[in-house]
């Protein structure tokens, strides 16, 4: 017979919710309160159902607790950007009572799921993981929000019902987490709806507290130390570097534009496609799946962006694909001809952690080289104006084109040399700098945030120093309040034309 304590577990992730849908905050929504209730509805009555037919069928439906490694440092990984991420961007903190909604959503599921299957359900963080890595990549508005427990709903349904045989035991062939995440970005792809999420605000926000992309090379070390994915990422980075780097020789800008590898495709290559349980095995297959994602996601983002599509999919769109390639990258990797490249052979006689440790610390070295030539950091030469300034006035390709969309940018947070640099790149077909006048200290607040956020340190000695440090000509020159430069600089009266 089911017991009471078991039958009770998914009622209480019910109530839950309809005790968040009270909150004033949800209360305001009309939508998204309906969107919770429904989903505490559709657990309350899957548990009726379930109780139902399992009292008739005299099952006894139990659970055992089994805390995985894998699934609390995944989490604590996470929550870590979560809370670093939403002291700088505030809509995250205010988030957190729909990220607890779809955690107790996520339990309720997962469990319901299992016992409408089997007898025994395995109680641990495993939903925690999942629900931070879909709400580090996309989010529903509250208008919509629905879609957003439907998403946790196929992660969980996929995790449970697709599965393969794998090294003599059934394994889930897809991370619960990136594939629905590929499945609703393909879908708004084709229905032109990614307005009813926060993807693209998602994607640029992660940028804006300092220092992250160190930040997620330091939160990333346990995980590899522990579940040996270095590999993984240390290739998808180098892979997406090396191309970053040809591409610029060869036009002289960059290929994201403002980064060699922007922050949310950096988050992606170390806590999205490193799931070790629908990873490959093989240390070589494991290098060829990171060359693959950098790969694909230099190729996502060249074709979304061609057709006009929003480009903060190429780090999510390939992950299932990826996974549906591991059995062959494994067999490939151990295949004869392979096999005497195979880097592991060089350290089958070290323990598991040790050859992890030599995966670390080569991978230590290469980030701490690429963030000595600022190809990963704050001080990406592609953020700020004057690079893109010089690009388009030695006509690079699609220079102009980038610096345009940027001064637009600029002048709708209130600009008015931005505005003017804008009328001059609408009005000419060449660009020249002498057409213009330089900035002033009421424009660099807006124009020197680069992808950053908000710039907090507005002194004009400080916003000098700032613009000297990014390649303002005019800035470097005013050294003293008296001088011409500084004088060009001083902020416009609101009454002058």
């Amino acid at each position: 017979m089911l017991g009471r304590k078991y039958q009770a577990t998914p009622v209480l992730c019910a109530l839950g919710l309809i005790g968040l849908s009270a909150l004033d905050s949800v209360q305001e929504n009309v939508a998204l309160r309906w969107s919770i209730i429904g989903a505490a509805a559709a657990l309350g009555i899957w548990n009726v159902a379930l109780w139902v037919s399992a009292r008739r069928a005299g099952r006894r439906l139990s659970f055992t607790i089994v805390l995985r490694k894998q699934h609390y440092l995944q989490a604590c990984a996470q929550a870590s950007v979560l809370l670093y991420w939403g002291l700088y961007w505030r809509p995250v903190f205010d988030s957190i009572h729909l990220i607890a909604a779809q955690i107790l959503f996520a339990y309720g599921v997962d469990m319901l799921l299992v016992w409408s299957r089997r007898d025994r359900y395995t109680l641990g963080f495993g939903p925690f993981p999942v629900i931070f890595s879909i709400n580090l990549f996309l989010w529903f508005k509250p208008d919509w929000f629905y879609f957003q427990f439907l998403m946790v709903a196929l992660g969980f349904a996929a995790k449970e019902l697709i599965t393969w045989e794998r090294d003599g035991r059934r394994a889930h062939i897809f991370n619960p987490s990136s594939f629905p995440l590929a499945v609703f970005s393909l879908a708004m792809i084709l229905t032109g709806t990614s307005n009813l999420t926060w993807g693209q605000e998602i994607a640029s926000t992660q940028f804006y507290p300092p220092h992250m992309y160190l930040m997620l090379f330091l939160i990333g070390l346990p995980g590899q130390f522990f579940f040996g994915v270095t590999s993984m990422t240390m290739s998808a980075v180098v892979t997406t570097y090396l191309f970053g780097l040809a591409y610029f020789a060869a036009t002289g800008i960059y290929f994201f534009y403002d980064s060699y590898i922007p922050i949310a495709v950096f988050l992606g290559m170390h806590l999205l496609f490193t799931d070790p349980s629908t990873s490959p095995r093989t240390e070589l297959g494991r290098i060829a799946f990171g060359v693959l994602y950098g790969l694909s996601t230099v190729t996502l983002y060249q074709v979304l962006g061609s057709a006009g599509m929003p480009t903060f999919y190429d780090k999510l769109l390939q992950v299932p694909l990826l996974n549906l390639s591991v059995r062959w990258l494994d067999r490939l990797a151990r295949s004869g001809w392979l096999r005497a490249i195979d880097p592991a052979a060089l350290g089958r006689s070290l323990a598991p952690q040790r050859r992890h440790l030599a995966y670390m610390f080569i991978w230590t070295g290469i980030f701490i080289s690429m963030s000595a030539v600022h190809a990963v950091g704050d001080d990406h030469p592609g953020q700020w104006l004057p690079f893109w300034r010089e690009a388009c006035e030695s006509g690079r390709p699609y220079a102009c084109r980038y610096l345009r969309d940027v001064q637009s940018g600029y002048c709708h947070r209130g600009s008015s040399w931005s505005c003017h640099e804008l009328s001059i790149l609408e009005a000419r077909a060449e660009y020249s700098r002498s057409m213009s006048a330089p900035p002033t200290l009421d424009d660099y607040p807006i124009i020197l945030r680069g992808s950053k956020g908000p710039i907090t340190e507005r002194t004009p000695a400080a916003l000098i120093a700032l613009a000297c440090r990014q390649g303002w000509a005019e800035a470097c020159t005013a050294t003293s309040s008296d001088s011409p430069a500084s004088a060009r600089m001083a902020p416009r009266s609101r009454t002058s034309p």
